[in-house]
């Protein structure tokens, strides 16, 4: 059994070592991407008006009469003191490109300060965080036939690697009498026998954080795939307007404004308890919804515990379309609403995203060794073989 357990982990380990290394690297960037895309483009993030901040909705409304291709996908509606308004536009024709689907807006003047095409192909400085964060669930690979096939691809590695995960923690404790050397380090030794406990001992001691890891990113990647078919088999998940509306072939056109929208989340959010003021809103005009979020300015991706709460209503008429209240509902749901809080490491707040960027580190780390250690072991196979081997001049002779 262990030959065989040795081959899977190999050929995983050499077939994903790439992945996993870009994975793990972009991952410890992005754990950190708004601080570090904000040093890198201020004309994104830092207002540059004076004087008191305008209705968001209203500067949404404005910015839609004089840019008419264009409608607003999503909306802050509420800056950090001096800060703009990121929100994120489409078009309002399809197949008409905009060529940018993300724009800065001053919240004091309404003013547009940058535009950019948020996950561009691009390593230009405007560019280069957005890209990161996509390369790092979709290698950027673009759709085709109606598949995402890069994010297709990083989900069934994710599925491999949980396998896998269980595969590795066998082969690392091979005798029962010695598990202590499954769990130390040789620094003093150094060179290949520093490298096979980097990435053996290291494993271990990291188990149970990359296994998180691992079934989270499947859960980014394979959402209504995979995890939602088999956490329905063991707990009832309440439906949302995503998993219940089927995205027709034109936009469904709102009969609510934003501020209706807005206001009718309000109402529906205080009925369920929820005290966080009105954060951000977006229209999925492929369904007809609104979707309002719930949080203080600021903390979008929701910093600390499950996340934010979001209410959906119908963009025609207003009435409830569905709710993720974190902390509320089976315990399916609740699942679900942990995947990306435990994947960012947002969890925790700030501690988790220090955890979660090292990780990816350590995953970067653990793929390399891999390949050196399969390397080193590649190149005394060939030099057994080589020995074991008679001369060519002896053979001939025989």
């Amino acid at each position: 059994m262990r030959p065989f357990l040795v081959l899977l982990h190999r050929w995983f380990g050499l077939a994903a070592a790439g992945f996993l290394f870009i994975a793990g690297l972009t991952g410890a960037v992005i754990a950190f991407d708004h601080e570090l895309d904000a040093a890198l483009n201020p004309a994104f993030f830092e207002a540059r008006g004076t004087g008191p901040a305008r209705s968001a909705l209203g500067l949404a409304d404005a910015l839609e009469a004089a840019e008419p291709r264009l409608r607003l996908r999503y909306l802050p509606l509420q800056a950090e003191p001096g800060h703009t308004l990121l929100a994120m536009v489409e078009p309002r024709e399809p197949g008409t490109p905009l060529g940018y689907n993300q724009v800065a807006l001053d919240p004091a003047t309404g003013q547009v300060q940058a535009r950019r095409q948020w996950g561009a192909l691009s390593l230009s400085r405007e560019n280069l965080l957005p890209f990161l964060y996509a390369l790092h669930y979709s290698l950027h690979l673009p759709e085709a036939g109606g598949i995402a096939w890069g994010i297709w691809l990083m989900g069934l590695i994710g599925i491999a690697w949980v396998l896998d995960c269980f595969v590795a923690l066998a082969l690392s404790f091979p005798s029962p009498r010695q598990w202590r050397k499954s769990l130390a380090f040789r620094w003093a030794k150094g060179g290949h026998a520093l490298t096979f406990d980097l990435h053996r001992s290291g494993g271990v001691w990291l188990w149970a954080l990359v296994l998180v890891i691992a079934l989270t990113s499947v859960a980014m990647n394979l959402r209504q795939q995979v995890v939602v078919p088999l956490v329905s088999r063991v707990s009832t998940l309440t439906p949302g307007p995503f998993e219940t509306r089927t995205p027709g072939a034109t936009p469904v056109a709102p009969r609510l404004t934003r501020a209706q929208a807005v206001a009718a989340a309000e109402a529906l959010a205080r009925q369920r308890g929820v005290s966080q003021p009105a954060g951000g809103v977006f229209h999925a005009a492929e369904i007809g919804v609104y979707g309002v979020g719930f949080f203080e300015a600021g903390n979008d991706h929701g910093d600390g515990g499950l996340g934010n709460p979001w209410i959906y209503v119908d963009s025609r008429d207003g009435r409830f379309a569905g709710a993720v209240i974190p902390g509320q509902g089976t315990a399916g749901d609740l699942y679900l609403q942990a995947q990306f809080p435990l994947h960012s490491g947002r969890i925790l707040g700030l501690p988790g995203r220090i955890l979660v960027a090292a990780l990816g580190l350590a995953v970067a780390a653990l793929s390399a060794t891999g390949v050196l250690v399969w390397l080193r072991k590649a190149r005394a196979r060939r030099h057994a073989a080589r020995l074991s081997s008679p001369p060519a001049l002896e053979t001939s002779r025989a």
